[in-house]
């Protein structure tokens, strides 16, 4: 592990020390920040992207393998795969424990309503046997995922990054937790608030909802926009015209075609900028896309992406390592990554 990415004995004995100093005159309150403090920065600089090199050299090249044959088999695995790792991330910090399933006493994340479509589970139980095999009980589950995202999008043609790795897996998963997780339906102020929580910026926001270039939704993510949107019109007026109206023929108010839906974008299985292109065009699936549009900081970024899709790979990309470092609670490295040790 690098030097400069941990705390170092001698800097964590000499930080206990000073600590130790502040505690005789501190109120408690700043005491209990402090060691709070002191705990966070430890765990988030644990993080290293050459944290396997010494003990599974092969792990990544196992998971690009894994992930590029996937695609081969099912196109819409690349989109899955990157859900998978914003969901997990977003709920208990990116601790793996979205992959774990519901027990008898507990409703697991993969089974809160924000999740029942996620798939391409069986991506991760793949890579987790092969990496077993090679090298047994040393790479999470947690870390499986984040890397496993960075591969599908750079396998559809979009950017790829050093992820930083070194997190454990969570033992807990609770579907009534995935209420934490942005909804579509999301204004502004609520966008902002959401990311902000979780120490994301609205650059990130902008960058990261470009992860919608790639994918599939379901009618009931975009219905409130073409029925009944608000007491003066049915359809939300920001939509283009005979967009809306493609969205009303696959999505009809009694639709009962149940995988009835949408593409993200018009290159659905390429990641590209189309997303922010089409965006500025009215044709922005969500209420949260739209809402981009409405910040005139946010605003000014999804014009620089639609015009530079460069300098949107390299904001995604730093956006990216950040929202994948939200520290989790993980305690093991999983053998399955289903089920808890």
């Amino acid at each position: 592990m690098a030097h400069n990415e941990v705390l170092s004995t001698n800097k964590l004995h000499r930080l206990i020390w000073q600590t130790d100093l502040v505690m005789m005159a501190a109120p408690r309150c700043f005491i209990v920040l402090l060691f709070a403090f002191v705990l966070f920065s430890t765990e988030v600089k644990a993080l290293s992207s050459n944290y396997y090199d010494q003990t599974c050299p092969n792990a990544e090249a196992t998971i690009t393998k894994v992930v590029k044959k996937a695609m081969l088999n099912d196109k819409t695995v690349p989109a899955a795969l990157l859900r998978m790792h914003f969901h997990d991330c977003f709920v208990r910090g990116c601790d793996g424990s979205v992959l774990l399933n519901s027990t008898r006493n507990n409703k697991a994340e993969k089974d809160g309503p924000p999740n029942i479509s996620l798939h391409a589970f069986y991506v991760i139980d793949v890579v987790k046997k092969q990496i077993e095999d090679l090298c047994p009980g040393v790479v999470s589950c947690a870390d499986i995922v984040a890397l496993a995202a960075r591969d599908a999008v750079a396998l559809s043609g979009g950017p790829t990054w050093a992820v930083p790795k070194g997190r454990k897996d969570g033992r807990i998963s609770k579907a009534t937790e995935t209420r934490q997780l942005p909804s579509p339906t999301f204004n502004m102020s609520q966008l902002q608030q959401n990311f902000a929580q979780r120490g994301l910026s609205l650059d990130d926001l902008v960058a990261l909802s470009g992860g919608h270039t790639l994918g599939f939704s379901h009618c009931s993510s975009f219905q409130n926009r073409i029925h009944k949107f608000d007491k003066s019109h049915n359809v939300d007026p920001s939509l283009q015209a005979s967009f809306a109206a493609s969205l009303l023929n696959v999505c009809p108010a009694h639709n009962k075609v149940r995988n009835a839906g949408a593409t993200m974008d018009s290159t659905t299985t390429l990641f590209d900028n189309a997303y922010y292109k089409l965006l500025m065009n009215g044709k922005g699936l969500f209420s949260s896309d739209e809402a981009l549009l409405t910040n005139s900081r946010t605003k000014r970024l999804v014009s620089k992406y639609a015009s530079s899709q460069d300098e949107f790979f390299k904001a995604f990309a730093s956006s990216m390592i950040k929202m994948s470092s939200i520290s989790g609670n993980g305690q093991e490295v999983r053998l399955d990554c289903r089920f808890v040790r």
